[in-house]
């Protein structure tokens, strides 16, 4: 019976095959449509037949595979016969019985009834397509519930416990069976190596030994010290260079001793010294060996005892020493569990022998695992007293205390008679570690390859910038987005080979097939939804967004500057263009998925209640920035007043303006607020400036001479303009003052300030030459009514 090991280096083995299967099934989909149903017919009542039959789990899982291919091929023959009826049915269209009374030529109704002919058969291969996949697919769904069935029989089982005498006492009855058995698989092959020995000699399996040594010695140090030159260098610091090395070593530690394995068993079958019935053994050796070589080799280039600085995983040096010798365990549990299941199933052992050889596997497992965790224990308890508990030192200690509990679990299983349980968690131990393992040193070689190719600052990222013009900001989220893409998918595989021991495949197997429909598409509201169909709609929308892009700077640099339009106004068909372009290209790259105008209107429509409530301020600012941005009471460069905030507006977009203050600070403001308030525009119809300078002088000063000086003092400020003219006036008389009010203009209320206080400095000194004293104009708190007098004093 294979080992849950078995069935994961089966289901492994099968994966490609399932994920590749609609490549095969597209191969298949030939022209001649009746042949291609012929033969999936015929293939459909082969795998009916041999259903009938005992099978293996991996001849189960080979025959998923298959029935997966052939619902692929059935599905491709209908969607054919389908387009086909489409192509009839709009030529029969046009050959629509006329009117009753009417007469019709006698070739259009042959040409009718040549048609109709014609579809009712292809009608028939159409159902008879979608039968066969619908019977694949029933097929499929009654393995899947044997498997689960059979699954939960063989966990559930329960054997005498292995603390009673009478389980070994049934393993004492079969025993001198079972070495007659043994002795005479070893019999047969020691009689094969001396005959084929002495009749063609051993050469080819000494050549075979001396490649393997070859392999596994100098072979594989060398090629470890090769790729740390190419890879590493002179400096380990990039991450991407360590993640580079590790991969590189666990493909080299995989390799040399699978290769070492495959070169024993070539040399010995080529020199014929095995006879047929150890064929299965040395199968079993291969497989047992490589995955084993790939435990090592997983938890070497993770812990790096040797090389701590190219150590990936945050570990301190004393808990990689410490781990290490936990990696040869598994390792040798992996090879020595395979090997015995293989053996047993060669020689034909009992059951009592097979059951027997279940509770010592699992024993020998426990007594490993437990021991390695004891002294990891005591490791971490003598590490505690020496130094301060870290994050890392935590993170072990929870997952130690997870493993002693499965640990625990399987020893009670194991007491109680259940010993397929407890070995498939023993056996979830181990592949658990080497997974997840070997997902961390992916995942974090993903992460470090995709945002080192994808970068502002790489070959590929200076290339964007500088050719296509992509912001440097737009390389790094890719980037990162790509790495997280990566990663999600390494961990989901990672599950999927989790579920490989449940069953003879039902978990890997039914949640591949899963995986494999999802790939078909899904259908969603009449919308069917795949991965090709997202990708063809993401390279839809990137081309036009890259065509808006391209539009946009033709527009920008090209046709507004050759317009009689300010800079708001192009500020204005510039964002409404934009806007516009944006809203096309996705609607483009929905049409691409299938969802059309029609399902688009369906939608808002369905949205329009939860717009009008939830979202009624976002809608009301979007308006109002249209409004905005199409009436134009607001341009860019006014300024306006909004409130007790004045200043200079920077920026209009369609959910807000940005108001630059004379404090460098910027004052965002609703769009909506600029809509339904009032607003103070200085500079919506009149772009000038205006100066206003108040102030009074005694009531016997020299009127003339102080409008003559004020004027001097406005014609030589250059900044104030000649256009409109400066002018001064005498405002009143107020309490035995003359109060003066003058006026002048500038280019810009910008340069109001400025100006203003030249003029007064200026005014002042000639004011001071001519002896006359100055004053400030009267102020008043507010208007004066009916009988009330002002102030006896100017306000100062």
């Amino acid at each position: 019976m294979p080992t849950p090991v078995v069935r994961f280096l089966s289901c492994l083995a099968v994966f490609a095959l399932l994920l590749l299967s609609p490549l095969a099934a597209h191969a298949q989909a030939d022209a001649d449509t009746a042949a291609s149903l012929q033969r999936i017919e015929a293939d459909v009542s082969a795998i009916e037949a041999q259903r009938a039959t005992p099978m293996e789990d991996v001849d189960r899982i080979l025959i998923r595979g298959k029935l997966a291919t052939i619902r692929q091929s059935a599905t491709a023959v209908a969607e054919q016969l389908e387009a086909q009826l489409t192509e009839l049915d709009a030529r029969l269209a046009e050959l629509a019985p006329p009117p009753e009374g009417t007469p019709e030529a006698p070739e259009v109704t042959s040409q009718r009834k040549q048609l109709t002919g014609e579809r009712s058969a292809i009608d028939a291969e159409a159902k008879r397509a979608r039968l066969l996949e619908v019977e694949a697919g029933q097929i499929v769904t009654d393995m899947q519930r044997e498997d689960a069935e059979q699954f939960g029989v063989r966990m559930s089982q329960r054997v005498e416990s292995p603390v009673m005498p009478g389980f070994w006492a049934g393993v004492v009855a079969s025993f001198d069976e079972d070495i007659g058995r043994i002795q005479q698989f070893l019999a047969d092959g020691q009689r094969q190596a001396q005959q084929e020995g002495q009749k063609r000699g051993v050469w080819f399996a000494l050549f075979g030994a001396l490649i393997a040594a070859g392999l596994v010695g100098p072979g594989r140090i060398i090629a470890l010290r090769l790729g740390e030159r190419r890879l590493i260098g002179d400096d380990p610091t990039p991450r991407r260079r360590r993640s580079a090395y590790a991969l590189f070593r666990v493909f080299i530690g995989t390799m040399a001793p699978l290769l070492a394995a495959v070169a024993l068993v070539v040399g010995a079958q080529l020199s014929n010294l095995t006879p047929p019935n150890w064929d299965s053994l040395l199968k079993a050796f291969i497989a047992s060996t490589g995955f084993a070589a790939f435990t090592a080799a997983v938890l070497g280039a993770l812990l790096m005892r040797s090389r701590p600085s190219l150590r990936i995983a945050p570990l301190p040096d004393s808990i990689a020493d410490r781990l290490r010798p936990l990696s040869w365990i598994m390792a040798s549990i992996t090879f020595l569990g395979g090997m015995v299941d293989a053996f047993n199933a060669a020689v034909g052992a009992s059951e009592a022998a097979l059951a027997a050889t279940i509770v010592v596997e699992t024993t020998g497992s426990i007594l490993l695992i437990a021991g390695a965790l004891l002294a990891f224990g005591r490791f971490r308890a003598a590490e505690a007293d020496r130094h301060e508990p870290t994050a890392a030192g935590a993170g072990f200690g929870a997952f130690a205390l997870v493993l002693w509990i499965v640990v625990i679990a399987a020893s009670v299983a194991l007491i109680a008679g259940f010993a397929e349980f407890s070995l498939l968690l023993m056996t979830m131990i181990v592949l658990g570690i080497v997974i997840s393992a070997a997902t961390y040193l992916l995942m974090n070689a993903a992460d470090d390859f995709a945002t080192a190719v994808f970068n502002r600052e790489s070959r590929l990222g200076r290339a964007l910038v500088r050719g296509v013009g992509v912001r440097g900001s737009a390389i790094d989220q890719f980037g990162v987005l790509l790495s997280g893409a990566l990663r999600l998918t390494l961990a989901f595989v990672a599950l999927l080979l989790l579920l490989a021991p449940f069953g003879a495949g039902g978990g890997v197997g039914s949640t591949i097939e899963q995986v494999i429909s999802v790939a078909d598409g899904i259908t969603i509201g009449g919308v069917s939804i795949s991965p090709g169909a997202i990708f063809r709609g993401a390279a839809v929308l990137f081309i036009g967004l890259t065509l808006v892009r391209a539009f946009m700077a033709w527009l920008d640099n090209r046709y507004l500057p050759a317009t009689d339009l300010d800079g708001s106004g192009r500020n204005s068909v510039s964002l409404v263009a934009r806007y516009v372009g944006i809203a096309l290209a996705v609607i483009w790259a929905l049409a691409s998925l299938g969802i059309g105008v029609e399902r688009i209107a369906l939608l808002l429509s369905a949205l329009s209640v939860g717009i009008g409530f939830g979202l009624q301020a976002i809608t009301q600012n979007f308006i109002s920035g249209l409004i905005l941005l199409a009436e134009r009471p607001i341009k860019i460069g006014d300024i306006i007043k909004v409130g007790n905030d004045e200043g200079d507006v920077k920026r209009i977009s369609v959910r807000s303006t940005e108001i630059g203050l004379p404090d460098h600070s910027t004052l965002i403001v609703p769009n909506s607020e600029l809509i339904t308030k009032t607003v103070l525009n200085k500079t919506l119809s009149n772009p000038l400036g205006r100066v206003q300078i108040q102030f009074s002088v005694p009531i016997d000063a020299d009127t003339d001479e102080v409008e003559r000086l004020l004027l001097e003092s406005f014609v030589e400020e250059s900044a104030i303009l000649h256009e409109p003219q400066p002018s001064v006036f005498v405002d009143s008389i107020v309490d035995g003052r003359t109060v003066f009010n003058s006026f002048a203009h500038v280019v810009s209320p910008r340069n109001a300030y400025g100006a203003r206080s030249s003029v007064l400095k200026s005014f002042m000194r000639k004011l001071r030459a001519a002896d006359i004293e100055i004053g400030t104009a009267p102020q008043w708190p507010g208007p004066l009514f009916w009988g009330q007098e002002p102030p006896s004093k100017p306000t100062a």
